[in-house]
């Protein structure tokens, strides 16, 4: 569980003007389930994302996830809780140019017994590029590099999955057959996911609403508007 209390992200706070990215934000998401952050460029959506996954240091409030405060230092616990607990896939692929597609899906957990080479190839096989397991990212399409991201993010079984915007370089039917294989995951992960393409949010359990820094509703599709 995730759980954001009077959380607020400010630029320039030492300045005259200050700028609110994100403002008294209170918010709580529950585990093992497919979360959708809708809203508009510039709205705050990828910025609330990055405060969880412990990226981005919060101006004031406090962020908990399974009852521990994340802190953002260098020697504080938000690096081991991502290595350990969270999983990422960003609109920018960052994929490391010299290694092959399977190397980098193992990037993660640094393992290339048979075990893992076998789990990673059969990621990519859900997602329809285990031919291209040799090749280098500079051999893939904007599309194939995002799914080989995926499948990296997916390499850890992480309890958490945050991903940023992962169906922008992808076409319509590549975007849902993606979402169709991440959504297969929400039973053992709690996947968040900042879009602004409702349409890849069929199988969401619950959407946020944000608007100009401030949470506008939360809607569990599945149950009732709260």
């Amino acid at each position: 569980m995730i759980k954001l209390d009077n959380v607020n992200l400010v630029y320039d706070i030492d300045k005259e003007v200050q700028t609110y990215a994100l403002k008294n934000i209170n918010l709580t998401i529950g585990d093992n389930r497919l979360v959708g952050i809708m809203g508009p460029s510039g709205s705050g959506k990828s910025s609330l994302l990055y405060l969880m996954a412990g990226l981005k240091k919060a101006t004031s409030g406090k962020i908990v996830y399974n009852n521990t405060e994340i802190i953002v230092s260098k020697r504080a616990n938000g690096g081991e809780l991502r290595l350990k607990e969270f999983g990422f896939i960003f609109q920018r692929h960052f994929l490391i140019e010299y290694m092959t597609v399977l190397q980098n899906v193992l990037t993660p957990i640094n393992s290339y017994s048979k075990e893992d080479i076998n789990k990673a190839l059969g990621l990519l096989e859900e997602l329809n590029i285990e031919h291209l397991a040799k090749k280098k990212p500079s051999q893939l399409s904007g599309g194939q590099r995002q799914r080989v991201a995926i499948a990296r993010a997916l390499i850890n079984d992480p309890k958490v999955i945050f991903a940023d915007e992962l169906t922008a370089s992808l076409d319509h039917k590549s975007a849902k057959e993606v979402m169709k294989v991440l959504s297969k995951y929400k039973n053992k992960s709690l996947i968040i996911v900042v879009t602004h393409d409702p349409s890849i949010l069929e199988d969401a359990d619950e959407i946020i609403n944000i608007l100009d820094g401030e949470i506008t509703g939360v809607e569990e599709v599945r149950g009732e508007v709260i």
